[in-house]
């Protein structure tokens, strides 16, 4: 990948000298370099490895994902805590989880964590199961499951 990085900075730094400027700007490297991100792109298959923006978008893609369910389940734990009735059944549920390493695992830890109305309370020894409380097990469970898999999903993309 940093291959192919310095391939678009030298594709910018060539559109920049070929240009038909007085002066050098900086507007015109940026624009080589946005140029050179379609070249490259169009060309990455040769070098035998991804795209070298495609992490940074993943990454991009994860901090979306993780608004998205930060905010639907801030709905759901505010309607709840709103209705008139206690009618949520708090429990724990384990967890067979596909991410691997430390990294990954703490990822989806605390992405699960920071969103409301659930927590991850411990992970095994072999990391391939987690523990997790959730505020209504009845409800939420299914729109838990579903982050999950959107969760793993992204960091999946983002570290692999």
């Amino acid at each position: 990948m940093p291959g192919q990085f310095f391939l678009n900075i030298f594709i910018a730094l060539l559109w920049t000298l070929i240009s038909d400027e007085p002066e050098l700007s900086f507007t015109t490297f940026v624009a080589g370099y946005i140029v050179g991100i379609g070249i490259v792109f169009l060309m990455h298959r040769f070098f035998g490895e991804r795209f070298y923006l495609a992490r940074p978008y993943a990454f991009f893609k994860l901090i979306l994902i993780f608004i998205r369910e930060l905010f639907s389940s801030s709905i759901l734990v505010l309607s709840q805590i709103l209705s008139p009735k206690v009618n949520y059944q708090p429990g724990i549920f384990k967890y067979e989880t596909q991410m691997r390493g430390e990294w990954e695992i703490t990822a989806i830890s605390l992405l699960l964590t920071l969103t409301p109305g659930s927590v991850v309370m411990e992970v095994t020894p072999e990391e391939d199961y987690l523990y997790i409380h959730a505020m209504d097990v009845e409800d939420s469970k299914e729109m838990l499951l579903k982050s999950l898999h959107s969760f793993e999903k992204a960091i999946m993309e983002v570290t692999r």
